[in-house]
C-alpha cells in the first residue's frame, strides 16, 4: 500500500501463545473463546507483526517482534514458532537489509515488541540494525529501567540496554510528528508511554494500534488486557482512537491478530465492532 511518500508493508516475525485470560482481562472465557480458541494450556495464539515504511529517504521499522535470542525455555513457555517468517527474512522479501534500516520506532519495550532490536553476536548483545536510530518514549525507557513487580517479567534488559550503550537511543516526550506524515500517538494504559503510529497523507490513514488493540476482537470497548497497568486509561484511549478511526475511515493495523493484518471499524448501536479486512500489500 502507498500512503503519501511511503510504501507500507506488514512484516511477519513468527507466532507465540499467551494466556487467554490475561489477554482479555475481565471478559469471561465463554465470550472471548468465540473468536480466539485456546489450547490445552488456556493460551491463545498471537502474531508478532511489525510495520515497514519506505519513503522520504527513510526505511523505518515499527517494532521488532520477539527477535532471534530465543531460548528453549522461551519456546516451551510461549510455543514460539517462526513458520510464518522471521524478522530478517521478512525484511529481505522487500529487499531490505538490516544495515539499511534508518529508524526503529518501538511501541514499548516488552519482549514481544522489542526483542528483535538486538542480537547476540560472538557472545555479545549488539543492536540488530547498526545504522538506525531507535525511538522510544522517555517515560517508557524509565519504566523499563525500573519496572514494578507487576510488569517486571515483560521486560528483558538484553532487548534494549545495548541501544543506550551504542548511543543509538532517541528518547521522545509526548505526541509529535516524528517524520512527515508519520505521527506518534500515546496511550498510558497498557504501560507508560505506549507509542502508536498514525501514517497519513490527508486522505488515507493507517493506525498502528500496538497493544491498545492487539486483536480485532479487542475492538469492543470492554475488551482490555489483564496485562494493562491502567485499564481505565486504556478504555478512554480506545474511545478516542476508535471515534477518530470511524470518523476519518482509518485502516487499523493489528500487531498481534493471527489472522487479520489490517481492517476498518464501524460504530453500531451496540458499540464499536470490526468492519472488514483491508489488504495493505
Amino acid at each position: 500500500m502507498k500512503i503519501g511518500s511511503y510504501d507500507v508493508h506488514a512484516i511477519e516475525t513468527g507466532t507465540f501463545w499467551l494466556d487467554g485470560g490475561a489477554m482479555f482481562g475481565i471478559i469471561p472465557k465463554v465470550l472471548w473463546e468465540k473468536t480466539n480458541k485456546s489450547d490445552e494450556r488456556n493460551r491463545v495464539k498471537l502474531a508478532a507483526r511489525c510495520l515497514l515504511l519506505i519513503g522520504n529517504g527513510k526505511i523505518i521499522l515499527m517494532d521488532t517482534g520477539n527477535g532471534e535470542k530465543i531460548t528453549e525455555k522461551f519456546i516451551d513457555l510461549y510455543s514460539y514458532e517462526s513458520d510464518s517468517g522471521n524478522l530478517y527474512d521478512s525484511l529481505a522479501k522487500y529487499g531490505v537489509k538490516p544495515d539499511e534500516i534508518t529508524d526503529v520506532i518501538l511501541s514499548h519495550l516488552h519482549f514481544d515488541h522489542a526483542g528483535g532490536s538486538t542480537i547476540r553476536e560472538n557472545g555479545k548483545i549488539i543492536p540488530a540494525f547498526p545504522k538506525a536510530n531507535y525511538h522510544i518514549q522517555k517515560v517508557q525507557w524509565d519504566n523499563a529501567l525500573h519496572p514494578t513487580e507487576r510488569d517486571r517479567a515483560s521486560y528483558s534488559a538484553n532487548d534494549y540496554m545495548a541501544l543506550d550503550e551504542f548511543k543509538m537511543l532517541s528518547l521522545i516526550e509526548g505526541e509529535k510528528e516524528l517524520f512527515p506524515g508519520i505521527h506518534i500517538m500515546i496511550s498510558n494504559g497498557h504501560t507508560p508511554g505506549l507509542q502508536m503510529l498514525k501514517i497519513t497523507d490527508g486522505g488515507k490513514t493507517i493506525f498502528y494500534a500496538a497493544d491498545l488493540m492487539p486483536f480485532t476482537s479487542h475492538i469492543p470497548l470492554p475488551y482490555i488486557m489483564g496485562f494493562d497497568l491502567q485499564p481505565l486509561i486504556t478504555l478512554n484511549d480506545k474511545k478516542r482512537c476508535l471515534n477518530l478511526a470511524v470518523e476519518e475511515n482509518w485502516i487499523i493495523f493489528f500487531e498481534h491478530d493471527p489472522e487479520i493484518i489490517a481492517g476498518t471499524v464501524k460504530r453500531t448501536e451496540k458499540g464499536f465492532i470490526f468492519d472488514k479486512p483491508v489488504n495493505i500489500d
